[in-house]
Parts: C-alpha cells; structure tokens; sequence
C-alpha cells in the first residue's frame, strides 16, 4: 500500500467511523446481548444467570406464547392481502388524472401521520359496540340484511368480542395504508406509456391492461411493500396495547379470551411487567428467526414472478 492509498483510508475510515460506531452499538451489539440473556435468567435488577436452553424448553409448553404466535400469524394473513388490495386500487384511482388528485392524495396519506398511540384511541371509540361510527354505518345495512333475508344480525361490539377483535384492529390498521399507496403510486407513474397504447390496439380493456401489464411492471413494488408489510404486521404493539389497556385481559392487556395477545405484546409483559428479560430475548429471537423465514419464503416464491427491467 503506498502513501496515498493508506491517506485515503484513513480519510474514509475517518467519514465512516460514526456509522460503523453507531452500527455496532446500536445494532451488533443488542442483537448479541439478545442472544446471551436468552440464555439466561434476567431480571434486569440483577446480574445475568446462565441457564443454557430452559428458556427456549419452556416456550415449548407455553400456552400463551404458542396464543400469541396464532393470534400474530391470524392478524398477519388477514391484513396483509385486505392491505395490498386496499392501497393498490387507491393507487390505481389516484393514478388517473381526475381533478382534485392532489387532495384525494393527501387526505388518503394523511392519516400515516396520526401517531400510533392517536389512531388507537381513535379507533377504540370508533370500534365501540354502542356509539362507535363503524356500528352507526353498519346499522342501516344491518337492518336491511335483516328485513329482506329475515336474518337477525346485529353490528358487533368489536373489542369485547373474540369473534371480531382482529377484524376491528385489521381495520383500524388499513386506515394507515397511506404509505404502501403512495409507493405504488410512484411505481404506476413510472409504467410505460407505449405498453398501454399498444394494448389499447389489440382491444384491452382497463382489467387486462391491469393484469398483463401494470402488476407485472410494478411487481417489484408490490414485493418490496408485501414484505414490509410482513414485518409489520408481525410485530404489531402499540395499537392493540393501547386499545386493551385497561379493557380485558391479564393487567388490561390481550382482549377477550386473550384474542389480541400478539408476540410482541407478550414480549413486553415478560419484560417490563414480570421482569423477566431473559425469557423475553428468547420470545424475541423465536420471533425475528419466524419473520426472517417467512421473508426468504414469500422471496423464494416470488423469484420468477417479480419483474425487474433489462432482467
């Protein structure tokens, strides 16, 4: 190496230090630290007590994490193609050129901004089973269904029944599509022209230009929002927490008939409410070890089905 070489690495060694420092304290090192007190019994209040595996023995007979693990992957396979077929056709709206699109778009992205905790008291009372708004709009519909079959249907009480409590965070959760939607709208913008006009030649309507053209251009989009919505949806916390505390559940926490007990919520309570840390890094691992299988999964799947440009 001469002199100049070893200047410019210690010059880039120099612009990237922070980064590496930042990366190692922030990211290596709680990933490792995770991985040592799954091994061990910690309260956070004492020192570290090596146990080996008994952490991970017990989760085998643990009935609620194996409750929270279903209730995760039931959330999980019901938001995330309810969450792709809601913000794909906003896109595919907004994507025309109506007046006023710049509104419907803001107003669509807005509430992505609401914080967390916001959207979970808003929705708890939007939710509620005898003022709620969702039960104000369903209660005219109810009472048709009703008349006309002969049913006796009446609107949920969606927090206080295990039947709905998913559906009503579900829904509370596509209220945020906002992001997915303008990410999709950026990869519609960016599907050529050409292909449209010479479809319209052979005689394709709106649902075959739909089908043969646009979801295989922007297929990529598609993957890359599915799979962030994967990782979201598996590590769903605030809203259900903040929903259902105080409500029913073990310490206001889980819902009726522990029905919005998820991974990370469990997580939490052994953490922070038994103070059992070892055995909430091991709940952790379990978790990122399931999310990181089913990413390579839903990647091996797509391999020949996503479509790159100049591939």
């Amino acid at each position: 190496m001469t002199a100049m070489e070893g200047k410019r690495l210690r010059i880039g060694l120099l612009f990237i230090g922070p980064w590496i420092f930042g990366f190692l304290l922030l990211s290596v090192y709680p990933v490792v630290a995770s991985l040592y007190f799954s091994l061990c019994d910690y309260s956070v209040l004492s020192r570290p007590v090596f146990i080996g595996w008994q952490n991970y023995g017990d989760l085998v007979f643990d009935e609620l994490f194996w409750k929270s693990l279903y209730n995760t992957i039931v959330y999980a396979s019901l938001l995330i193609p309810l969450g792709f077929l809601v913000s794909f056709a906003l896109a595919l709206m907004l994507n025309f050129d109506l007046r006023g699109k710049g509104v419907f778009r803001a107003v669509i992205f807005l509430p992505s901004l609401v914080p967390m905790v916001c959207l979970a008291v808003i929705w708890r009372w939007m939710l509620n089973g005898e003022f709620g708004l969702v039960n104000t709009l369903i209660s005219p519909l109810a009472t048709f269904l009703n008349a006309w079959i002969g049913t006796d249907f009446q609107p949920p009480s969606w927090l206080q029944e295990a039947v709905y409590a998913k559906l009503g965070l579900v829904l509370a959760s596509l209220w945020c599509v906002g992001n997915a939607v303008v990410i999709y709208l950026a990869g519609l913008q960016d599907v050529p022209r050409h292909l449209y006009e010479a479809a319209e030649i052979d005689g394709a309507n709106f649902w075959h230009k739909t089908r043969h053209i646009t979801i295989p251009v922007v297929s990529p989009v598609i993957y890359f929002n599915s799979i962030m919505a994967l990782i979201g949806a598996f590590q769903v916390f605030a809203v259900p927490y903040v929903m259902m505390r105080g409500g029913n559940g073990p310490d206001g926490i889980g819902g009726p008939d522990r029905s919005l007990l998820f991974i990370s919520t469990y997580i939490y309570q052994n953490a922070f409410d038994y103070w059992n840390m070892g055995y909430a890094c091991a709940i952790g691992l379990i978790l990122f070890l399931v999310i990181l299988g089913l990413t390579l999964l839903a990647t091996k799947i797509s391999a020949n089905r996503v479509y790159y440009a100049g591939s």
